[in-house]
């Protein structure tokens, strides 16, 4: 077919605008923010930030009341683990029925073997964390896994090769000094301390540590949605978990035990397991909006105030040194938060140190010239 001189034709510019029609679909969808069926992402970052700071305070407040109420009753001790099986089911089941509802055809993101080890890992800090109720006084349990802010930190470096200013590393070690001497207060007022629960928050503190990075390195990565991310995990270790117990025994002993107390165990386990999943999915959209480290510095002082609860509503003995002790963990989450806006390198601490050094002990500076503390 014959070209007119003054036609011109555009090789390939059909495939350029698809291609940056394509970029521009996945930034829209990589930036969209979504909490269940609510869209955040015309908002800016700070309500953001703060819309989901209240959703997980509010939610996890009535979590571990809820939490706490269960093993009020007689004989639920040795049970946590069926509450386990029990909240990990209703967790798939909400999942499913939140992926029905919008019709989500979207195949599946994450690979298999990243959903086992989530699983795995979602398996321990979930287990571990309610059979240690039944051995150690609720804000014990609280306070140990507040300690798994340097935990994730280490993760997070080891895991994603994050770097983090000196900053972050004072505000885990603020949190964690206020968290021991909270303990110590406790271990002096109230002795109830179990050394088999110790061993088994222990282990939750370093799954909790791990399924933070885990979490967000897989989600970027591969920008799978909240609501997948929780029926694959949940349901791959409701699998695991009901396998164990079928074959340890443990199974039949938990049914049969909330059968005779049905509203007291799967009745409360529901509204534990609901306010559990709400805040799931907040927890998420922190993870893949802020990052692992200020999600854990929220639900930690989140956890603070959920023990100040804990000992209005439960009674228990108390001692001022709670008080002062619990300041240092606020001040500790402070550092943090201030860290995310602080420039503040280990090399910018070192300047400081030499420099400090030199005009202490009235070195001679760069320019020749000698400066004492007075001339400072």
């Amino acid at each position: 077919m014959a070209i007119g001189k003054n036609e011109v034709i555009y090789i390939g510019d059909k495939d350029l605008n698809r291609n940056r029609n394509t970029r521009s679909n996945d930034e829209t969808t990589e930036r969209q923010i979504k909490i269940l069926f609510f869209d955040l992402t015309h908002y800016n970052q700070t309500t953001q930030f703060l819309l989901c700071c209240a959703g997980v305070f509010v939610l996890y407040l009535v979590y571990g009341y809820m939490q706490e109420l269960i093993f009020t009753l007689d004989g639920f001790r040795p049970y946590g683990w069926f509450l386990t099986l029990v909240q990990f089911a209703y967790y798939t089941a909400f999942g499913y029925i939140e992926r029905s509802v919008e019709r989500t055809t979207v195949p599946r993101c994450i690979p298999m073997r990243t959903y086992a080890l989530l699983a795995f890992l979602t398996l321990g800090t979930m287990g571990l964390s309610n059979s240690s109720v039944g051995y150690l006084n609720y804000p014990t349990q609280v306070i140990f896994k507040c300690c798994k802010l340097i935990p994730v930190l280490i993760g997070s470096v080891l895991i994603q090769g994050k770097r983090h200013g000196p900053m972050d590393f004072f505000a885990a070690f603020a949190m964690c000094l206020g968290l021991i001497l909270f303990t110590l207060a406790d271990s002096q007022v109230q002795p109830d301390f179990d050394t088999f629960g110790v061993f088994l928050i222990s282990m939750a503190l370093l799954c909790d540590a791990a399924i933070g990075n885990v979490q967000e390195k897989a989600m970027r990565e591969y920008r799978a949605p909240n609501n997948e991310v929780v029926i694959f995990s949940y349901g791959i270790g409701f699998v695991y978990l009901a396998v164990i117990m079928m074959v340890s025994g443990h199974l039949v002993k938990g049914i049969v035990f909330c059968a005779q107390h049905p509203v007291e165990t799967y009745g409360y386990a529901f509204l534990f397991s609901l306010t559990g999943y709400l805040g799931i999915q907040i927890v998420l959209t922190l993870v893949r909006t802020c990052g692992a480290p200020l999600a854990a510095t929220v639900t930690t002082a989140r956890k603070a105030v959920t023990i100040a609860l804990s000992f209005v509503f439960f009674s228990k003995p108390f001692t001022i040194q709670y008080l002062w002790s619990g300041l240092i963990v606020v001040f500790g989450i402070y550092l943090n938060v201030y860290s995310k806006r602080s420039k503040l390198t280990f090399a910018d601490l070192a300047r400081m140190g030499t420099t400090l050094y030199r005009r202490i002990l009235r070195l001679p500076t760069k320019d020749g010239t000698k400066k004492s503390l007075l001339q400072v």
